[in-house]
């Protein structure tokens, strides 16, 4: 795991920041480096029995906007591969769209890995700032989160999200043969 992320709970630190997976379906690729899908769902329990609640990112989203949240691979904050075109909360959950920096080696390779089907996660990275846990079940449920990067991952921690759309550029014709 990268130094300055500690999954789970209970992080000693009050700058620790958690990490959740969320798998995307299958996508439709194209060249440009274009994708999206839900980074998070509402009301769906994750592996870590933690359920993000609606309205969660939604101070946090105001505060940063896309600019302030970072795009990296599998949480490496050394590993940054493209930047966040838009976020926002919809009925459903955490909705993104992403555009990978394809002059960026590593992000390439990723590509590449996505158009083949191989990576398709999301995962999001943040400190919890509200949350209560229920006795009874053991669920987490997160009512406040500060979002501090959304990472494409090969493992997710809630299978039921994945990127649902790789979109490009239209290129003109006379383009493909210049």
């Amino acid at each position: 795991m990268t130094s300055g992320f500690i999954p789970g709970r209970g992080a000693a630190s009050p700058f620790a920041r958690e990490t959740k997976l969320l798998a995307l379906p299958p996508a439709r690729i194209h060249p440009g480096g274009l994708f999206e899908g839900y980074a998070s769902l509402f009301s769906v329990a994750d592996l870590g029995k933690d359920v993000v609640e609606p309205g969660a990112f939604r101070e946090s989203l105001t505060r940063r906007g896309p600019a302030g949240i970072k795009l990296l691979w599998q949480h490496d904050p050394a590993e940054p591969i493209g930047r966040w075109v838009s976020l926002h909360e919809d009925s459903r959950g955490l909705f993104v769209r992403g555009q990978l920096s394809l002059a960026v080696g590593r992000a390439r390779e990723i590509h590449a890995l996505m158009r083949e089907g191989a990576v398709d996660g999301l995962s999001i990275g943040f400190k919890a700032e509200r949350a209560r846990t229920e006795p009874r079940t053991g669920l987490r449920r997160l009512q406040r989160v500060d979002l501090w990067e959304i990472s494409l991952v090969t493992f997710p921690m809630l299978p039921q999200a994945r990127v649902s759309a790789v979109k490009a550029l239209q290129r003109a014709p006379s383009a493909l043969h210049a």
